[in-house]
């Protein structure tokens, strides 16, 4: 039996105070998966699409935690925080929300593009090999140096000021609760992120997922594979290339690669990677292109 058939991604619509951690827990039991991980961890408040992965799937998690990102945010106005959402502790309050709809705009469309970032304090980053939210709770906060990220669009959905409810494309590594805290800082008023829903990552929308309560009544009734997206299909920007019976041996062997043993005409404009799959469409391996050698970035266990 192909060892593809118990791995996969699953798209999770994670539900409000329950961490990323904890729902791939829930996850294992309920597929029986050995190994499962996901791909760009949530915060607990937050909720919307976690990209999970199991068994032989978590080898190319990796391909998804960069992807571009989409959310709806609400930004609390008048109220900084040291976690820069609802979470953390007031630091400073604000009463005075005289702002026209053009200054709103103005300050919004300032983080539009490539902008600088800094990571907030309390965030998942490490800083030797420690979180750095565990520091910051203990007093010791690292501040890490600011870093380019990119928003490809911010829209205004709705103003109730105090509250601006919006929706915001962006590249994966973007802190939307400093984006609130950078747009409340420069109205002049302070503002945090009060809530937060992901509705895409890395071309996963929200119609593909799958909620914790519908996928434990799959799991009762022996029918949770049916969610399980194959890797294969999950990497739906890499192109693919069906291999013979003859390169998936080498490829299981690890012997070399090169643009030789690619038909020319499949190579012409594939960009770096390349996904190698057999008749069935079941992932073999994931290869990336270097001075006409492939190197490998991951090999599929098939048994």
């Amino acid at each position: 039996m192909s060892h593809n058939s118990d791995s996969g991604i699953l798209i999770i619509d994670k539900p409000a105070d329950i961490t990323s951690a904890k729902v791939v827990a829930l996850l294992k039991k309920l597929t029986g998966a050995k190994k499962a991980g996901h791909a760009g961890t949530l915060d607990p408040f937050a909720t919307g699409i976690l990209i999970c992965c199991l068994n032989e799937a978590t080898k190319i998690s990796g391909f998804f935690l960069g992807g571009d990102k989409k959310y709806q945010a609400r930004l609390r106005l008048g109220i900084s925080t040291d976690t820069q959402d609802f979470t953390g502790k007031i630091l400073s309050t604000c009463n005075e929300f005289n702002f026209s709809s053009e200054e709103i705009a103005a300050v919004f469309n300032k983080y539009t593009g490539d902008i600088e970032q800094i990571p907030p304090v309390f965030s998942a980053l490490k800083y030797k090999g420690v979180p750095l939210y565990k520091l910051a709770r203990k007093g010791r906060p690292i501040e890490k140096p600011a870093r380019k990220v990119r928003i490809n669009y911010l829209k205004i959905l709705e103003t109730n000021l105090p509250e601006i409810f919006f929706e915001v494309s962006c590249s994966g590594g973007t802190y939307i609760r400093t984006l609130c805290a950078d747009i409340g800082r420069d109205l002049g008023c302070g503002g945090h992120l009060k809530e937060l829903r992901r509705i895409e990552s890395s071309g996963f929308h929200l119609s593909e997922a799958s909620t914790m309560d519908g996928l434990e009544k799959l799991a009762l009734s022996g029918n949770i594979g049916s969610r399980i997206i194959k890797m294969s299909d999950a990497l739906k920007n890499i192109p693919g290339y069906i291999a013979d019976d003859a390169f998936i041996k080498r490829i299981s062997c690890g012997n070399t690669i090169t643009d030789k043993d690619i038909s020319s005409d499949f190579l012409t404009g594939f960009g770096n990677f390349i996904k190698i799959v057999n008749k069935e469409n079941e992932l073999i391996a994931v290869l990336k292109m270097i001075n006409c050698r492939f190197i490998y970035c991951c090999v599929i266990n098939r048994f």
